[in-house]
């Protein structure tokens, strides 16, 4: 028989982004090539992010790495020096380095390529079940196509995009966890079409599927999805709600079906993945324009040299008969020549050495942060992960941070803390008489079987009241919890297990659980509650749902005595409004209120009202009315809701918290004092989002809080007069910086996406669907056009400056209900207008476009979504580890990366430019001061290592008073330690002292005799002695400029020198002259020389000479000028290691209130519980609806 799956043809319109998918069941021999074919156009669902493979990784890997201009250069300055003519140093003086670089820089490449492999062929190879053959068969993900059916069980991730067919939920509904896409722990629920459940059970059925679907391209929209399905006749609509996502969760679903519509790239969470930006640091775009002044300056020299060559060789050379080589070129050919010889000569100016040595210094540090036990998080084993090792030193001059809320500032885990009933506040550390106590026992609800033991309460004297029943308001408080939401639940061996639309919502229906009384069970009329032990059951008469405009829901019950009560929680700020005029405890509630928001609880009323008979049957008419209205239903509902929410008896208020992520307000408090200011970016609405900003302190009570519209007006007047300030001459006059608030005062910026959409001018103008005809346009209208569009795109971007002047001028920026694409527009802003470093930090899928947008990202790990870590260039599970990263290993980062630059362009130029003074001595002929083999070691060996040490484990202070005086971090903001200032500087220190290291060995060279009466001034003795004062003070100097010091520094600086004196006297010998006679050509020099005491005093003069101004500097610096560094390490046994951190205290009675209630993004589950489709009914088993008994599932069936 032949084989056959499902196949998909694909359908595109010219005139609209739609496309079709086709499934053809029909077993066609003739037809099998055509479905091959059109297989093969679609995309695969492999997942691919590594750039080599076995045969492609030398020639791409070679071909990357000589598109680095500093790497091809030393390619052709290899070339030159294989043209006899112009060379005066040996091939492998240049090889030999340039081999090392490519090879370090290759096994880097491939270890991360090797990763990457590993990474991808892990989600590749995941199975699940497709058909194929007319039978679910086991199948890896990469091998899904686009319209295989495939099915799905609890806990699997979903491997592609598909549209929910059926499921083993009533209603083919499926719950599904989104944390990979957004950070969100709460369940969202998707529900298949009414016909596909119906027809599409059964493996028989669904093999047969022979539906067509017209959907739009694919794209980056989470929770947008356009969509028709035609089948048997009939079209279908398709949204959203019938879409499961790459990257989600099945979760309390045993199992569904489903069709693959976008499938690999073409994923949506891949779409939002965004453009992977190669991201460098600034100082190395800092140090590639050095490289390039020093390559000027070698130009420069090098064409200087070789015109002084042609003079020496017209007045000279021609007529010095001893120096006749044979070739009877002119001056200005010589001096050609030897400017490429000078070129050669000089390379080492800029070293090829300097970039391994970067890029070792930066994988250590990596290793460092990897290492680093106090950014262990055990909790989950997860440790910190920089998964680059490019932008370590970037981390000390970080200006501005971008956070995401849900998973990084919070756990996204609320907790019930406190409560006030009829104006009395519980929660507080007490016992049952009412008493406080500093120290309590936590309460113990083992008197409650349903409680689950999660709620941690110390308030003994609230259970009391319970269990008493003396105030009837306590009991109703609790009742009120357990009966008006719309959680649902489910029994799990024999536990109840909540599925709440908001993680709010299931924090009070768990707290009423664990205080008596627990939510058991509802049907699509009644609700069951146990009150105390006692179970009862009411009629459910109306759901009024809640939504982000309403801030309240309410829910009328009918109870078993006939009594009909609404009853209703919401934000205080819409509940106060519908309160009855004598409610007695308002003012007392309000005080409550106050005290809930200054310890930055989110907040919500409870109230009730009684409703009679009459009055209900009157307002049902019209509710029933509204919900069957053909257009506005929305509208129409809410209107009915206001007639019934009215006159309302208030109970009280909860308090919930919203828990913070350990050490995010210390975080926070010591971030701002380096200088670093935070912006909080959400897609949570605006009171969740300004709650959060109290707790984790980004705002405090002296805080003024501007909103969009504040600002859309400062903007509006600053545009005003900035029209009236242009002009002809506007051009020519000096940009006026004004600030937008008065000096002093501490302000902060919350913003909705919605406002920052009007005031950057983002928003989408709507194109008309009118069918226009399109003349050809004359010359001036074109012009017009063009320059319209020009003033609108200047209009735009003077908007977005403004915008970005005045949201940096304030201390704390917290945009809400923005898209992942708003987030990374944010970010972009601040790039381009504020040229600022920037960090963002995130842990979900709407994380991503920000991270890779921002000069560094960081992805918060150890949660179940990794999408965030992924595209990261550093990980770590906890937000406060984010100072550690910053104060500690950034800033230390950066003063070694510093340090050892500083260092490098000194001794380099100290080695290179004695070649340049020998050269007015020589005929300027580009002869070479030293031997060829000191020349490809010195920056090798002889001084490589302790140049690499320091880069590596040097310090200022230690790590603990990093952390103490945050105000040290701001060297790294101002680029003090490293511009071209201090380059200048280092490049005069290098000049100064080669002109010390070859003047004062030439003076004394000039009229010596030995001990045995011969003068030893000879050229190879001559090199020896400024080579030796060479490597003993480039090595001391390192010394001064070490800052901590280990047994490691200290061996690495004298084994620096000592190893160059044995290899010296090993290339010098006689035995490797015999073997390699060509190769080493300074036989005798090093034991010749050095046996004469003259020349060792001439090499202490002239390194005393190079280091004693240079320790006398330093001294008079740290004794007049010292830095804040100095100061600290002057007195660091005085200071305390840590400073205690203390929360800010809050005054009572000065704060606003500030309701927060984490309402749904989307309306609740009101709707399918008042219809019945959430309510699961008798079913099947799976193993009667798949044919032949083969199912691998069965589960437990609840009435």
């Amino acid at each position: 028989m032949m084989k056959w799956s499902p196949t998909v043809t694909m359908k595109r319109k010219m005139n609209s982004k739609t496309r079709g998918l086709r499934l053809n069941p029909h077993r066609i021999e003739s037809t099998e090539k055509w479905r091959k074919d059109e297989r093969r156009s679609e995309k695969s669902n492999a997942i691919k992010t590594y750039k080599y493979n076995a045969f492609t990784f030398l020639p791409m890997n070679l071909f990357e790495q000589f598109k680095r201009a500093a790497n091809f250069y030393f390619l052709v300055l290899l070339i030159l020096q294989a043209i006899p003519e112009i060379t005066t140093l040996a091939w492998y003086t240049t090889l030999v380095p340039l081999l090392l670089v490519l090879g370090v820089t290759a096994i880097k490449d491939l270890v991360d390529d090797v990763a990457r492999h590993k990474m991808d062929n892990e989600i590749n190879n995941r199975t699940c079940e497709v058909i194929k053959d007319g039978r679910f068969k086991i199948a890896k993900w990469k091998e899904i196509q686009v319209g295989d059916v495939i099915r799905l069980k609890r806990n699997d991730f979903i491997p592609a995009d598909i549209l929910l067919l059926s499921s083993s939920e009533p209603n083919s509904l499926c719950y599904v966890e989104t944390a990979e896409l957004d950070g969100e722990t709460n369940l969202k629920f998707k529900m298949a079409l009414e016909t596909t459940h119906q027809y599409l059970q059964k493996e028989t059925s669904l093999a047969t599927f022979d539906g067509f679907i017209e959907c739009e391209e694919p794209n980056n929209r989470l929770d947008k999805f356009t969509g028709t399905l035609f089948w048997r006749n009939t079209s279908f609509p398709l949204d959203a709600d019938k879409i499961l996502l790459r990257g989600c969760v099945i979760r309390n679903t045993d199992f569904c079906h489903g069709l693959v519509i976008f499938a690999g790239a073409d994923t949506k969470i891949m779409k939002n993945s965004g453009e992977t930006r190669f991201k460098r640091t600034k100082i190395d775009y800092l140090m590639n324009y050095m490289v390039y002044t020093i390559f000027i300056v070698l130009i420069l020299i090098a064409a200087g040299l070789a015109i002084g060559h042609a003079y020496w060789e017209a007045q000279v050379g021609n007529y010095s008969w001893y120096l006749y080589d044979g070739e009877e070129w002119t001056p200005s050919y010589r001096g050609f020549l030897n400017f490429w010889g000078y070129i050669i000569v000089l390379n080492t100016m800029v070293p090829i050495s300097l970039y391994v040595s970067v890029e070792v210094i930066r994988l250590g540090q990596s290793y460092f942060i990897n290492w680093d036990l106090q950014m262990y998080y055990p909790e989950k084993d997860t440790p910190a992960k920089a998964r680059t090792t490019t932008l370590n030193e970037q981390l000390g001059q970080i200006h501005y941070i971008f956070s995401d809320k849900t998973g990084t500032l919070t756990q996204n885990i609320m907790t019930f803390k406190k409560c006030c009933i009829n104006g009395q506040i519980y929660g507080d550390h007490r016992d049952a008489s009412q008493h406080n106590h500093s120290k309590i026992e936590q309460v113990d609800f083992s008197w409650n079987t349903y409680a689950d033991g999660k709620l941690a309460f110390y308030d003994h004297y609230l259970i009391e009241q319970i269990q008493s029943g003396k105030e009837p308001e306590v009991r109703e408080f609790f009742f009120l919890l357990s009966v008006c939401h719309t959680v649902m639940v489910e029994r799990l061996d024999g536990q109840l297990n909540y599925q709440a639309a908001s993680p709010d919502e299931g924090a009070l229906v768990s707290a009423a659980r664990d205080f008596g009384f627990a939510f058991l069970a509802r049907t699509q009329n009644t609700i069951t509650v146990s009150e105390m032990g006692t179970e009862r059951t009411y009629n459910v008469l109306a759901i009024l749902d809640f939504n982000s405009d309403r801030k309240r829901m309410s829910i009328i019950v009918k109870t078993p005595e006939g009594r009909i009560r609404l009853y209703c929680k919401g934000a205080d700020t819409v509940i106060y409004e519908r309160l009855h005029p004598t409610n007695p405890t308002k003012q007392e509630t309000q005080d409550a209120l106050d005290v809930f928001a200054s310890e930055t609880l989110r907040t919500l009323c409870l109230c009730y009202k009684e409703i009679e008979e009459q009055e209900y049957e009157e307002w049902n008419k019209k509710f029933l009315a509204a919900s069957v209205a053909s257009t506005n239903r929305d509208e129409a509902l809410d209107k009915v809701y206001e007639e019934i929410e009215k006159d309302l008896i208030l109970l009280g208020a909860t308090a919930i918290e919203d828990k913070l992520q350990d050490g995010v307000p210390e975080t926070i408090s010591k971030l701002a004092k380096a200088d670093i200011k935070i912006w909080v970016l959400t897609g949570d609405k605006k009171e969740t989002a300004e709650n959060i900003g109290f707790a984790c302190e980004l705002l405090t009570e002296d805080t003024t809080i501007c909103y969009g519209e504040d600002i859309n007006a400062l903007l509006n007047t600053r545009v005003e007069n900035q029209r009236n300030r242009g002009g002809v001459y506007a051009k020519f006059l000096p940009p006026v910086h004004e600030p937008f608030f008065p000096s002093g005062g501490n302000r902060a910026l919350i913003i909705t996406g919605s406002w920052l959409n009007e005031i950057l001018l983002e928003k989408k103008t709507k194109t008309s669907k009118i069918l226009k005809l399109k003349f050809p346009k004359t010359e001036e209208e074109r012009r017009m056009r063009t320059q319209s569009k020009r003033r609108l795109e200047a209009k735009k971007e003077q908007r977005q400056k403004n915008f970005v002047d005045l949201a940096c001028e304030c201390s704390a920026v917290i945009c809400c209900r923005v898209t992942p694409k708003q987030k990374a527009m944010v970010v972009d802003l601040v790039k381009r207008y504020k040229k600022a470093i920037t960090l963002a930090i995130g842990d979900g899928a709407n994380d991503v476009n920000m991270i890779k947008t921002a000069h560094i990202g960081v992805g918060i790990s150890g949660q179940e979504g990794m999408q965030a870590v992924m595209s990261s260039d550093y990980s770590f599970a906890q937000f406060r580890y984010l100072q550690r990263l910053l104060l500690v290993h950034g800033r230390w980062s950066y003063i070694r990366m510093c340090k050892f630059l500083r260092y490098f362009f000194y001794k380099n130029f100290a080695f290179t430019l004695v070649h340049f003074w020998y050269s007015f001595f020589n005929g300027y002929s580009a002869q070479t001061a030293y031997e060829d083999w000191f020349i490809t070691l010195y920056n090798v060996l002889y001084t490589s290592l302790p140049v690499l040490l320091m880069g590596l484990l040097d310090q200022d202070v230690s790590d603990k008073l990093s952390l103490r005086f945050p105000g040290l971090y701001v060297m790294g903001q101002r680029d003090l330690l490293f511009n071209y200032k201090r380059f200048f500087v280092s490049l005069s220190h290098g000049v100064l002292t080669s002109m010390i290291l070859f003047f004062i060995p030439l003076g004394a060279y000039l009229q010596t005799v030995g001990q045995d009466g011969e003068a030893p001034s000879d050229y190879q003795s001559f090199a020896v002695t400024i080579a030796s004062a060479l490597v003993i003070t480039v090595n001391f100097q390192i010394g001064l400029d070490t800052s901590y010091w280990t047994f490691v520094n200290a061996f690495s600086i004298f084994g620096s020198i000592a190893l160059y004196f044995g290899i010296m006297f090993d290339f010098h010998s006689a035995g490797i002259h015999v073997l390699f006679p060509s190769a080493f050509q300074f036989t005798g020099t090093a034991s010749n020389a050095l046996r004469q005491p003259y020349i060792w005093l001439t090499i202490i003069l002239t390194v005393a000479v190079c280091l004693l101004p240079v320790i006398a500097t330093r001294f008079l610096s740290m004794t007049i000028w010292p830095s804040e560094s100095d100061k600290i390490q002057k007195h660091r046994k005085r200071l305390k290691a840590e400073e205690q951190w203390k929360r800010r205290p809050f005054r009572r009675g000065v704060s606003s209130r500030r309701s927060a209630y984490a309402f749904s993004h989307q309306r609740g589950y009101a709707d399918l519980i008042s219809t019945g489709r959430s309510l699961r009914k008798k079913r099947s088993p799976l193993d009667a609806i798949v044919a032949d008994g083969t199912a691998e599932y069965r589960r437990t069936v609840e009435s």
